[in-house]
């Protein structure tokens, strides 16, 4: 009987541990830890509106809850940061950039300039990027998927720049911008992206998706920066664009039309890309037929203005530029006046990387833009593109806590994102100027 006993009272007392022990792991335990952000103003970039003494909170990645400061207590655990001298604002958005590269347009850089080394400009180059207060990018263009392996690398931590959207090679007709134009017939020289038909731009749309694309980027017209084609003529036939766009939409990526010629324009419109960047001979047509798809502009602006200022380009692509400038301003501001959406790209590295937000300047300056509608441009706007809205764009509840700051008021001078005091990505903290500007 006692042992009887001593086996039960075993089994009572090793019951209760494990009880005590479910008990523990089911209570909960201390909440992580959060980051409030005191804002001194708050701008709501949907309206306008710009809310004093607000507190953004944050916890990871995201942002959870954004309320007035006075009912916004720190809990224990809490990290705070005063902004309350500063107006916030999300994180900007370029969708046209090209981080792999670097403002050297001479021929034989182009040449001796290898996958490696683009990939180290990239490095550098997002991080740059982020640190102007550009906290999403869509890099439309790179050699050997360099941009992809950009992107896996922030993704994972380990580099420092935005988050990426990329494109990889863009597609180019054979002679085309974006092909290899520089080297005689008996190099045989083609980049990864040139294809020509209907069959070939569907392997190559494939390609690109195979290996990580997550935009496909394609030249429908002549450039600017590249030898022996004219930026006026139309390069793939709509009959190309179209199969390009079908694989790609079904596939879940979105295309990116490099389009200067009106007659492009139309074409690349008409096919269902995306976005059409540059635009510059865009006629009335184009116009017309932009606002019929709902089709993006992007009007990678600023670097006329850098070009004309301290541009040193080698003869062959001079002229080019100084046609492009001399049209692209006035026909761009006719189709901002006419209601064709626009989001913010600058094409950065055909000027130094870092200068992106001079583009917002160009818009209100230039373009007629009321400095809200600029930056909109560069936030709900160019997240709509990406198709991000869910993720960015607005400081709002659910979205990655990608936050700026600035020390005056941008709805008055948009001027004042050229120089930003505060970053924050994704709840990361990666440039913080406001201890020496008290």
């Amino acid at each position: 009987m006692n042992t009887l006993l001593a086996r039960v009272a075993i089994g009572l007392s090793l019951a209760g541990v494990l009880v005590t022990e479910r008990t523990a792991l089911a209570e909960p335990g201390p909440a992580p830890a959060r980051t409030l952000i005191r804002a001194g103003h708050l701008l709501d970039v949907r309206t306008g509106a710009e809310a004093p003494g607000q507190t953004i909170v944050v916890s990871g990645e995201r942002i959870v809850a954004i309320a007035p400061t006075a009912t916004a207590p720190a809990q224990p655990g809490d990290v705070e940061i005063d902004l309350s001298r500063y107006t916030v604002l999300p994180g900007l958005i370029d969708v046209h950039t090209h981080l792999t590269m670097t403002p050297n347009f001479d021929p034989y850089a182009v040449l001796v300039t290898t996958p490696a080394k683009e990939a180290l400009n990239g490095a550098e180059n997002a991080k740059v990027t982020l640190e102007a207060g550009f906290t999403s990018v869509r890099n439309v263009g790179a050699r050997s998927y360099a941009d992809v392996t950009l992107r896996d690398e922030i993704n994972a931590g380990r580099l420092p720049g935005p988050h990426l959207q990329v494109s990889g090679p863009p597609l180019s007709i054979t002679g085309g911008h974006c092909d290899n134009n520089l080297l005689p017939f008996e190099f045989h020289a083609a980049t990864e992206g040139v294809a020509d038909g209907v069959a070939a731009v569907q392997a190559k749309v494939r390609e690109d998706i195979k290996y990580g694309a997550d935009v496909i980027k394609i030249c429908a017209t002549g450039g600017v920066l590249s030898k022996g084609d004219d930026p006026q003529a139309s390069q793939y036939t709509r009959e190309e664009m179209a199969a390009i766009v079908a694989d790609a939409h079904r596939l879940g990526r979105k295309v990116a039309a490099h389009a200067h010629g009106a007659q492009g324009v139309v074409w690349a419109t008409e096919a269902g890309v995306d976005s059409i960047e540059h635009a510059s001979y865009i006629d009335d047509a184009g116009i017309a037929a932009m606002k019929k798809h709902g089709t993006y502009l992007v009007p990678t602006a600023y670097l006329m203005d850098w070009m004309a200022q301290y541009g040193h380009l080698p003869e062959m692509f001079q002229q080019k530029m100084k046609d492009v400038s001399a049209v692209a301003r006035g026909n761009v501001r006719k189709a901002i006046s006419a209601g064709v959406k626009i989001a913010l790209g600058t094409d950065a590295a055909v000027y130094p990387h870092g200068l992106n937000a001079h583009e917002l300047e160009v818009y209100v300056s230039q373009f007629g833009m009321k400095p809200l509608a600029a930056i909109q441009t560069a936030t709900i706007n160019a997240a709509d593109l990406m198709s991000w809205s869910d993720r960015t764009g607005a400081i709002e509840a659910g979205k990655w806590a990608d936050v700026i700051a600035v020390p005056s008021d941008p709805l008055q001078d948009v001027r004042v994102l050229q120089h930003v005091s505060f970053v924050m990505k994704s709840g990361v903290v990666y440039v913080d100027r406001t201890r020496s500007e008290r």
